[in-house]
């Protein structure tokens, strides 16, 4: 199936039934499922090559920010279709948790409820919220392993100990900054920031309980989702969020709309 948009009627189309040289999206085929964030990482459809930026931002918010997606028969049937695909593949029943982030889109909610139609009634929901910008931190190790310890072909280091230090007390200026804005200001700001994959606790669990339960669960299916997925910069949020509590789970992860290339920019 394919999505086209009329330039006439200024309006998406649904075809659900074939696909077609002008979709600007498609359901993804054999080939949806990747490795990214470390993961296997499905995705329901992806943008056709040719299709520009403002029609595909244009095609995110109708999907994400329609107000009344309960009786939209085209968008939450889009929805349906990717979730059955998806059953295909991975067997809903088999999950114990699904664990998606905090977002203002319908979508998320959507997809929960018709996932409950095929995962055992035993299945948890668990949600992670944005913080408080103060609590918002960097993870210095990380960078200075990836890139500021980095050495020459001959032994050298890269880098000087002058250029390492203005590079920390940038970073610091940057955080302090960062203390001050509101959530949505630093998420625009960061995104495409070489120190995006760097900045931790973004978001966090919506409650202690869920914290706890996150922690004590072992060797279990879980189920990160989420609406769409163009940077990776908020499921690599999710999946931190877990990982400091436990890596002994097996997760995969799932977004509506997604990329096969998104491991060249999450890595």
């Amino acid at each position: 199936m394919g999505v086209t948009f009329d330039n006439k009627e200024q309006r998406f189309v649904f075809d659900f039934e074939h696909d077609g040289k002008d979709d600007i999206v498609s359901l993804t085929g054999d080939g949806y499922q990747v490795e990214a964030f470390g993961r296997c990482f499905y995705y329901g459809y992806e943008f056709s090559d040719q299709v520009d930026g403002s029609v595909r931002s244009a095609f995110i918010k109708h999907v994400k920010f329609t107000e009344d997606l309960q009786n939209n028969p085209d968008l939450t049937h889009f929805i349906k279709k990717a979730i059955d695909n998806l059953n295909r593949r991975i067997n809903l029943y088999d999950f114990n948790l699904v664990v998606m982030p905090e977002s203002s889109s319908k979508v998320n909610q959507y997809m929960l409820r018709y996932i409950y139609r095929f995962a055992q009634p035993m299945l948890r929901k668990m949600e992670l919220v944005k913080s408080l910008p103060a609590r918002i931190s960097f993870d210095m190790d990380a960078y200075e392993q990836s890139y500021l310890n980095d050495v020459l072909e001959n032994g050298r280091p890269r880098y000087t100990q002058a250029q390492k230090d203005e590079v920390k007390q940038s970073i610091a200026k940057m955080l302090d900054l960062i203390h001050q804005k509101d959530y949505f200001t630093i998420a625009r700001d960061v995104k495409k920031s070489r120190f995006r994959p760097y900045m931790m606790n973004f978001l966090r669990f919506a409650t202690e309980q869920d914290k706890e339960l996150c922690a004590t669960i072992r060797k279990q299916n879980i189920l990160v989702m989420d609406d769409v997925t163009t940077s990776g910069s908020t499921l690599n949020e999710v999946l931190r969020a877990l990982r400091i509590l436990n890596d002994d789970n097996e997760i995969t992860i799932f977004s509506l709309i997604g990329r096969k290339d998104l491991m060249a920019e999450t890595m």
